[in-house]
């Protein structure tokens, strides 16, 4: 089973691009983010007419969240992050599908640091810590997937001294990172991968991608009952170099049946 996760910066200004990518990768999931569209105008014909079902929750002009599959319809748990009925950004949705249950989040980027968006991500991030004890608990075979925007170690960017009071590589997200994976959840590229260079993101500036200064922050991370099932894992860098293209690549690793 092959599964993804894709921020695609804008589903309707990318979908010529998804659309590309999906029928050359044909993953059996998909993870996306940041739709950048209203619940309506999810383009959920053109997803069906490439042979994917799909669950989304979107937002007008920021964020968003989906869970395509090509076999069996996702079937949604939750649309939102347990923990602050207050909060109003489309930044997560969880389903079970093929067996599995499936997290795709969008965590806060957090700049300013500090101020009041990094404050929301620190919040977010105690958030998903608590709620993602909860799915280890449950015994369910469990994956959380998506864009943390965390560089989790300096292996992870591109001259990491030029980060250091970014809201991505702050020290205290990185341990609050640190803190989510030691409950027991597995970083899937690094068990794989554990000392190259990896990167899942290239800005649009300075030429990034074709310098390959980049970041690694999409992440899979897997719950023991499936940890033992991971066989591959990659990142689709050529996408990221395809017209109109988002400024992150899909990353996908392959499960065992």
């Amino acid at each position: 089973m092959k599964i993804a996760t894709y921020n695609v910066n804008s589903i309707n200004a990318r979908l010529p691009v998804l659309l590309r990518w999906l029928k050359e990768a044909t993953p059996d999931i998909v993870c996306l983010q940041e739709l950048k569209a209203i619940q309506e105008n999810f383009p959920e014909q053109a997803i069906k007419d490439a042979g994917y079902h799909a669950i989304w929750h979107g937002q007008k002009s920021w964020n968003g969240v989906a869970i395509l599959s090509r076999n069996n319809e996702p079937q949604k748990v939750r649309r939102a992050l347990p923990g602050d009925d207050d909060d109003t950004h489309s930044r997560y949705i969880e389903a079970h599908v093929n067996g599995l249950l499936i997290a795709c989040l969008y965590l806060p980027n957090g700049n300013p640091a500090p101020g009041p968006k990094f404050d929301y991500k620190m919040n977010w991030f105690q958030r998903l810590t608590t709620h993602a004890a909860q799915l280890l608990k449950s015994g369910e075979p469990v994956l959380i997937t998506g864009d943390f925007n965390v560089m989790p170690t300096e292996k992870d960017v591109y001259k990491p001294e030029r980060w250091v009071d970014d809201a991505l590589f702050r020290p205290e997200v990185r341990a609050a990172f640190k803190t989510l994976v030691d409950q027991g959840w597995t970083d899937a590229i690094r068990k794989l991968y554990p000392d190259e260079t990896i990167y899942t993101f290239w800005d649009y500036f300075r030429n990034a991608y074709e310098r390959n200064a980049g970041l690694r922050i999409d992440h899979f991370l897997l719950s023991p009952q499936i940890s033992n099932r991971l066989i591959a894992a990659g990142v689709d860098r050529q996408v990221r170099g395809w017209e109109k293209t988002s400024d992150h690549a899909p990353v996908w690793i392959e499960l065992k049946d």
